[in-house]
């Protein structure tokens, strides 16, 4: 049997991960934040350090890795053989060197099994991403795409680090969200892009609450 799953797709800072967080508790479904696993390859390829741009040493690594997820509660939990990396893979660090591992097509493809199977454990699923309405999960039974102005979301993203004891630029960090973008989307796999059956909202001007409100009305017309 499949899974029930909703696809919540959009750049860095639109508040994806809060909002899918905040809907999956809403209709009791498990939350997949599969950024998490691309992150996770990459601080395990950081900590060996392997060059990020030698995909077959990436790989390699990989074969002789164990990843794991782990959903408690609302929050996806990850390690790296048996090691609990979900705070470190949120640093900045890892953001910059993350487009190396999501621009890799043999990369993909594998990430692409594991969050697939990780869905497969469960009847109901809300996830987030960059590619899960277009690649992932294409057959999804609703999509939404999510999008908001990139100054924004650079004040949401430091907001987020300064709350957890990051410093950092706002200057320097909203360059990173803007490379980041242009890499995203043009990225020859799977690149950024609304599905073309994708609800968008635009959460420039509405909170994670609205969002998640706005997504309820739109399943709630579709079942009536």
């Amino acid at each position: 049997m499949h899974p029930f799953i909703i696809t919540i797709d959009g750049p860095a800072g639109v508040g994806k991960s809060t909002v899918a967080r905040m809907l999956a508790k809403q209709l009791s479904a498990v939350f997949l934040d599969t950024g998490a696993s691309y992150r996770a390859v990459t601080v395990a390829a950081m900590n060996a350090g392997i060059d990020m741009t030698d995909t077959p040493a990436v790989l390699e690594m990989m074969d002789r890795t164990a990843f794991e997820f782990e959903h408690e509660g609302d929050v996806l939990k990850v390690f790296i053989d048996g090691r609990d990396v979900t705070q470190a893979i949120r640093q900045p660090r890892v953001t910059e060197n993350v487009k190396f591992v999501a621009g890799q097509s043999q990369l993909r493809s594998r990430l692409v099994i594991l969050q697939k199977q990780f869905a497969a454990q469960f009847d109901r699923v809300v996830t987030e991403g960059r590619d899960q309405g277009t690649v992932v999960f294409p057959d999804a039974a609703s999509k939404f795409f999510l999008a908001a102005d990139p100054k924004e979301r650079t004040r949401r993203r430091h907001e987020e680090l300064k709350a957890a004891g990051k410093e950092m630029d706002f200057e320097m960090l909203h360059e990173q969200i803007v490379t980041r973008d242009a890499s995203d989307e043009n990225r020859t796999v799977s690149p950024l892009k609304p599905a073309s059956d994708a609800i968008h909202i635009d959460t420039t001007h509405i909170d994670a609450e609205g969002v998640v409100n706005r997504i309820l009305e739109v399943l709630n017309e579709k079942d009536g």
